[in-house]
Parts: structure tokens; sequence; C-alpha cells
């Protein structure tokens, strides 16, 4: 595809910083759509300008109004999503004008990959391990509450939010005010997370990773590993789906080595970090492209909420010795000598989160992506 106008649908985050860095080096003209007036990839040198559009959590209709708005006033050829507003602008598919395209599956494929009942679903029929699970209030939720301990969350969710956990042999309640909800085998293990692009079915790459700093259940630091076992999950998957865009997985590693998806998330995450930038923009739109390289470095952080983190464990002696050397060493996901702004001005491009963050108790990862999040009731 010829460079031409890429529209990111997210800005705040530091995976569109990394795509804005990418598609720019590519000879791309950058633009970025965002419901915050300031964000972290508006500050790049490498993005033309942004347009602020609603949140899809005020309304679904006109949120994709507005990005049809901008596709035909700024002239855009590829509309690129990164994150949880995947879920509302691949309705944008079959609405673009001739010869634009949106980087993203049909919309039912994405959202059967994302609802988490469902993709179980699709998983355990294909033969892949995953935990048994079921509808909350249904007979085969109570049965399986009575066999194993369990995990009750929102069938659709990020970033950790509305989770509770069970002992077997006890009734299954709601975990939160979420309309639909989801009764998961608990499989104990280690966690790994990851993030792959296919293209119809192959995969161009795939990088698992474990947090090393957490802010609530989100990681802030992370270090890419080698797991074959994962990899080779992922592989099958995607082969077996004929998946194209990117996706990517959490994975409960059991004590006899045998990986377990418990989600899948049909976006970005933090994964897309560890390959280098400069292959990134080839490694989205061409299906020929050689696998794009990872970075040297197998140890990335977001600094601001590393450090955040880190202070406030300082009477913590079981996470302070970690949060701190993870803190010295990795290398930060969003600082670089060329396009210094981003990192500089985080503080203050980032206000926003922050604030509420402090002010509602909650994540920065959940305040972060609730106004984009795809919710069944918003219209």
């Amino acid at each position: 595809m010829s460079p031409g106008t890429v529209l990111i649908t997210i800005g705040r985050l530091p995976k569109a910083l990394d795509f804005a860095r990418a598609f720019r080096a590519q000879g791309w003209r950058v633009i970025v759509a965002e419901p915050f007036g300031r964000h972290l990839t508006g500050a790049s040198n490498t993005v033309a300008f942004s347009r602020v559009t609603p949140a899809p959590s005020v309304g679904k209709a006109a949120y994709l109004e507005a990005l049809l708005d901008i596709v035909d006033r700024d002239s855009v050829d590829l509309v690129l999503p990164l994150s949880e507003e995947t879920m509302h602008v691949a309705h944008l598919r079959d609405r673009l004008p001739s010869g634009v395209s949106v980087f993203a599956p049909p919309v039912d494929e994405l959202l059967a990959l994302h609802d988490k009942q469902s993709f179980a679903a699709l998983a355990d029929g294909l033969g892949l391990t995953v935990p048994r699970t079921a509808a909350l209030g249904s007979a085969d939720a109570e049965a399986l509450a009575m066999g194993c301990d369990y995990v009750v969350k929102p069938a659709l969710s990020c970033s950790g939010r509305g989770l509770s956990f069970g002992l077997a042999g006890t009734s299954p309640h709601p975990a939160s005010s979420d309309a639909r909800q989801i009764v998961q085998q608990r499989i104990e293990g280690d966690h790994f997370s990851t993030f792959s692009i296919a293209h119809a079915g192959r995969v161009a790459t795939t990088v698992v990773y474990r947090g090393l700093v957490m802010s609530g259940t989100v990681a802030v630091a992370f270090e890419r590993v080698d797991h074959p076992a994962i990899t080779a999950w992922v592989e099958d998957f995607v082969s077996r789906t004929r998946h194209t865009g990117f996706i990517s997985f959490d994975f409960i590693v059991d004590g006899e080595g045998v990986p377990y998806a418990i989600e899948c998330n049909p976006r970005v995450t933090s994964g897309v970090h560890f390959i280098e930038t400069a292959d990134l923009a080839a490694a989205t739109l061409d299906p020929a492209a050689p696998p794009p390289r990872v970075r040297a470095s197998n140890r990335m952080q977001q600094f601001y909420p590393t450090l955040t983190e880190t202070q406030g464990s300082v009477f913590d002696r079981s996470r302070f010795g970690t949060n701190f050397a993870t803190l010295l060493t990795a290398r930060d996901v969003t600082w670089s000598f060329r396009d210094p702004w981003p990192f500089i001005t985080m503080p203050v491009t980032a206000f926003q989160i922050i604030a509420r963050s402090i002010a509602t108790g909650r994540s920065f990862g959940e305040v972060s992506t609730e106004d984009i999040s795809w919710f069944e009731d918003a219209v």
C-alpha cells in the first residue's frame, strides 16, 4: 500500500505513539482522532494534527459519524484502530468510501473474540486449552462452581475490571453491575500475555511477555520471554480462524507447562513495544514483509506509572526491590531523542487520566479506557 494519510483512532496510549512514528517514517501523513483534547501522541513531531471526537461511551453513532467526517474532510486512506475503540471503529468497515480501508476484522468476528464467553467456546471447539467457562446464572455455571475454584468477571471488559474469586463448592454471585458476566475455572499458575500481527491466518510476529510492575491488574513494566507452547497456541488459533488484524491473549500456564488462554484481546497490547518501531508499518500493511525485528531490550516500562508504583511500594519489601530495579534498568516505551516531547509532556497530556484515577481510586489502565470500551447498552 503506497503512503497516504493514516487515521489513528486513539492518541492517549503509548501504543499509538509507536504506530505514529512507524507510519511517519514510511512517508505517511499521520492524523489522530481522540476524545481527549490533549493526549500523548499529539505531542509527537510525527503527527500532522489531531481531531477531537465524541467519546464512544457518549454514543456509538455520534462517534462513528465523527470518524467518517474526518475520513472525508482529511482525505484519509487507512483507518487504524489500536485499543478498545477497535470494537467501535470496526463498524466503519462497510461505510468507508471506496479506496479507504480499516485494519480490523469484520465486526462479527471481532466481537466474538472480545466476548469472553464466545471466545472460550470458539477456542474449546478448536480443541485448544481454555478454562471451563459458563454464563453466570446458568446451570452450567453452578455446576462449574461446585467442582473447582472460579473467577467471576464481565463478559465484556478490559483492564481487569470487575473481578471476584470464589472457592469450589460456593455459589457464584455477580462481581459487578455488568449485564452479562461469566464464571470461569480458576487456573493456578503463571500469567503471560501476547501480542501478534496476523494476515489471513498467518502470524507475522508474536511477542510473549509478562508483567514486572503492576498498577492494579495492568502491567506498566514488562519483560519479553520465550515460551514456545504459548507461541504455538497462538499460531494454531490464528491459522484455524484465518484471522487478519491485531490479536492478543492472556494466558495462565499451569504447573505442568500447559497454557490456558483466559481471554482474547483483538487489539494492540503492550507487547507491541518490544517490536522495532521501524518495522511496524510494513508488518501491518504487507503480508509478504519480513518478520519484524524485536528490540534488543527485553524489559520495557511506562516510566511515570512505574515511578508512581515504585514510590507507593517503599514500605512493601516484597515489591519495592523489584519495582526499583525495573525503574532503573527497563527502557521507557515513549522516549526518543528525535521525538522527545511525548515523554517530557506526559504529566500534562495525561493529567485528565491521572486526576480521575486519583479521584476515583481506580487504576490508570481502567480509567484510560473507560470512555472507549465496548458495552452493549451504549447507542
